[in-house]
């Protein structure tokens, strides 16, 4: 699978090794760059109090062996971002986790026993050794396979003090990597950090005994060490933690099986993982606890969709175990099922009304630090704890094909305020909702019988396309719909099961559908190439007008109308008629815009759409600041909705973690915009109901806005990307348009295949079959079973 970045993630992703490091503290280590690289950290969550009321609220709901909420165990620090074990990535976890929250390192030994943290045995995946050190690659056996590279056991602590850290997971951003993050032995990790938590993983013991190194003997001397605390300690191999057990029997140390891959083998019993995993008894006399996959618990098919979830949390707490779940990225996709949302991974393991595991073990650890505070045990119909409007993009088209009945009804149950529609016309006149004028983008048209009528229309798009005028509406409802996976240049594709599922919607029956919904705020209408159309014969302002007044929408209050459009000269034809809502799309980013531009916008419009770059531009995925643009326009009385908000990390900048949440929370905390255009609704809906928002000076690190250009800042001259333009300025001449052009005559056409007109009921719109459009209440239903 592809990432951001175009580079695969390390194989230590899914082997159960830890990710990356940085340089060695010398004993008085060099902290070159650090106290810079601290402050800007410092300044990413400026407006952070390290406060929070986590689990205030949810107290005894919670199903944890203890009852208390569980942990968040940050993997390496913020290794997601940082590379693995830094002071950087430690440092950024304590300012986005919970107060509780626990750095995990991962010890390795040098050749003079010294314990360090880094995150796998060899070192040359995780720093510059090779370039340090060119000449001392070496082979071991390691649990009986050879292995070649870079290991600690070949250095003294010294001399690792020569080489920094490096991001190891190569779909992640190395541009922080000249920040020389030195690796950082034990106990220096604890002292410069002072963490709640402290987590050390032993993961090799055997390999460093045939090497006359003793891990055991390390462990027992950090116990001696009056100013180090040591909250878990955890390993894969039983024999390991049977030798240590005794001594930390009696101590508030808790120690913790790890259990790997089911096929694998635990080199000291020489029994798969699997097998150990139905003895919990056997576990229960050395470890309080057990680490394994999230996979143990909630499995996959084939398909990458959850299956039913095992016994496994209930059967270990019934003995007394803890279960903490690793391999929590939110860069990596586990399931369909979540949609790309990683706030809704983490809330199958901490909140689906069966059990919880006890902690969680994150590359992210902001994510989860705001599942277990801010969204557990949220009910559905929570109160909205701020005003932000949430307008759908063709429905929910992140999880069903867009403009179909069932990517509208999921919108609908999803907690949508405003559900859109795309208004194309047909060859026979008919309004319909789709994605783009042009069929191929959204269905299989290039693969049916209608595949000759390929055209290229310069004044419309580039290139060649099937366009919805030149078939008629009959012929275009025997089309399959495909949803769109916008992402899919990485390999992130969405919910395939259903990627042809779904009917197609004319307006009219898009009108009944949102009518019969009582939950939603009102409808969008977008009409675009309007002139266009109306010099081929097809009048679609009048189109629409006519069905919005057929279907009632001038003779109701309950929903209200928006009528969207990217040429003035439509919305002051609707302005001239109508009392409907008026949305101005920019479609181009920008970097500000005239005075007298606003002021003509005003003219014409309520409120405007503008492209997320043109509140927050980007230079290679990086903020790099913030624009006046939002300030401007709401300062003449126009709301701002910004779009598109998507699940998929790719689309989003670095700046925001991967987390769809965190990008939502800094465009409408930090970028001020009155709404959101989305094709996932459910995200931004249970966004607006967290019990983490307006608490004040109280707002915890994970809930906070973050900085625009904290983190470009920390790139260093080398990794520097090249500078770009800034965004343009929005003028006059970009908003002004002529009138509409009178619709011109148009001969009587028949349907591509010559087959008969589709029948006309009263209204004058084409008949559809009872069955093309279920009920919306079994749409609904249906959906529910499939989510």
């Amino acid at each position: 699978m592809v990432y951001k970045g175009g580079k695969k993630p390390s194989p230590a992703i899914s082997g159960g090794a830890e990710l990356s490091s940085e340089k060695i503290f010398p004993p008085m280590g060099s902290l070159r760059g650090i106290s810079v690289a601290i402050f800007v950290l410092q300044a990413l969550f400026a407006s952070v109090a390290l406060v929070s009321a986590q689990g205030s609220t949810n107290g005894s709901r919670w199903q944890t062996l203890n009852g208390r909420p569980p942990l968040v165990i940050a993997h390496g620090g913020f290794s997601g971002i940082f590379a693995s074990s830094s002071f950087g990535a430690y440092s950024l976890a304590l300012l986005t986790s919970l107060p509780n929250v626990i750095l995990w390192c991962d010890v390795q030994l040098t050749r003079d026993a010294a314990g360090i943290c880094f995150p796998d045995l060899k070192l040359d995946n995780n720093s510059d050794v090779a370039t340090v050190y060119s000449d001392r690659k070496r082979t071991y056996l390691v649990n009986g396979v050879s292995t070649n590279g870079w290991f600690s056991i070949d250095f003294t602590v010294k001399e690792l003090g020569n080489v920094i850290l490096t991001q190891g997971v190569y779909s992640r951003t190395n541009k922080f990597d000249g920040q020389s993050y030195p690796i950082m032995t034990v106990q220096n990790t604890y002292t410069q950090l002072n963490p709640p938590g402290f987590w050390l993983n032993i993961q090799h013991d055997a390999f460093y005994a045939q090497h006359n190194l003793s891990m055991r003997s390390f462990v027992l001397s950090l116990t001696r060490n009056a100013n180090l605390t040591i909250s878990y300690i955890s390993s894969p191999e039983v024999a390991f933690l049977q030798s240590i057990a005794p001594t930390f029997r009696r101590t508030a140390t808790n120690l913790v099986f790890r259990f790997l891959g089911q096929n694998d083998v635990e080199p000291s019993t020489n029994q798969t993982y699997g097998s150990l995993l139905q003895n919990i008894t056997f576990i229960k006399t050395f470890a309080s606890g057990i680490i394994v996959p999230k996979s143990y618990i909630w499995p996959v098919d084939s398909q990458l969709y959850l299956l039913p979830s095992t016994s496994l949390v209930l059967d270990a707490h019934r003995d007394g175990l803890q279960v903490f779940a690793s391999e929590f990225y939110n860069d990596v996709p586990f399931s369909f099922n979540y949609s790309y949302d990683p706030v809704a991974e983490y809330l199958q393991f901490v909140n689906n009304g069966q059990f919880s595991v006890d902690g969680v073990i994150s590359d992210f650890p902001i994510t989860p630090s705001a599942a277990i505070d801010c969204f557990a045990h949220l009910d559905r119909n929570a109160s909205k704890q701020v005003d932000l409007l949430v307008i759908s993009s063709n429905g929910a088209s992140g999880d069903f094909p867009g403009c179909t009945d069932l990517a509208y009804s999921k919108a609908i149950q999803d907690g949508v305020d405003v559900l859109d529609c795309p208004v194309q016309m047909t060859m026979d006149g008919t309004p319909i909702c789709l994605s783009s004028i042009n069929l191929i983008d959204s269905t299989t048209v290039a693969q049916s019988s209608f595949s000759n009528l390929t055209t290229t229309i310069p004044e419309i798009m580039q290139g060649s396309g099937i366009f919805t005028f030149n078939m008629s509406w009959n012929d275009i409802q025997s089309l399959t719909p495909v949803i769109s996976s916008p992402q899919s240049q990485y390999e992130l594709f969405r919910n395939p099961k259903f990627r042809n599922a779904g009917k197609l919607l004319s307006l009219s029956d898009f009108l009944t559908m949102a009518s019969n919904a009582s939950s939603i705020q009102g409808v969008l209408i977008s009409i675009e190439n309007a002139v266009f159309l109306a010099e081929q014969g097809f009048g679609v302002t009048d189109a629409v007008l006519n069905a919005l007044s057929k279907a009632g929408y001038n003779n109701q209050t309950a929903q209200k109308v928006m009528i969207q459009s990217s040429d003035s000269s439509v919305l002051m034809k609707f302005k001239s008629q109508t009392n409907y809502d008026l949305v101005y799309k920019i479609n181009e980013d920008i970097g500000g815009t005239q005075n007298s531009t606003v002021d003509d916008i005003k003219r014409f419009a309520t409120s405007v759409v503008i492209s997320k770059d043109s509140v927050f531009p980007v230079n290679s995925l990086f903020i790099t600041g913030v624009t006046s643009v939002v300030q401007r326009l709401q300062a003449a009385n126009l709301s701002v909705y910004a779009e598109t908000f998507s699940n998929e990390f790719t689309s989003q900048a670095w700046d925001f973690f991967s987390d769809a949440t965190v990008e939502i929370n800094s465009f409408f905390m930090g970028g001020g915009i009155n709404g959101v255009v989305t094709d996932f609704p459910k995200t931004s809906n249970r966004y607006r109901r967290n019990r983490c928002l307006n608490r004040g000076n109280r707002t915890p690190g994970y809930m906070s806005p973050v900085q625009p250009g904290s983190l470009y800042q920390l790139i260093t001259a080398p990794y520097l990307p090249p500078a770009e333009a800034p965004n343009p300025i929005l003028t006059d001449a970009d908003v002004v348009e002529p009138p509409l052009p009178p619709v011109a005559a148009r001969a009587p056409t028949s349907s591509p295949n010559s087959t008969a007109a589709a029948p006309r009921s009263p209204n004058g719109q084409p008949k559809v079959a009872a069955s093309v459009i279920l009920p919306l209440l079994t749409v609904l239903v249906a959906i529910c079973v499939l989510f």
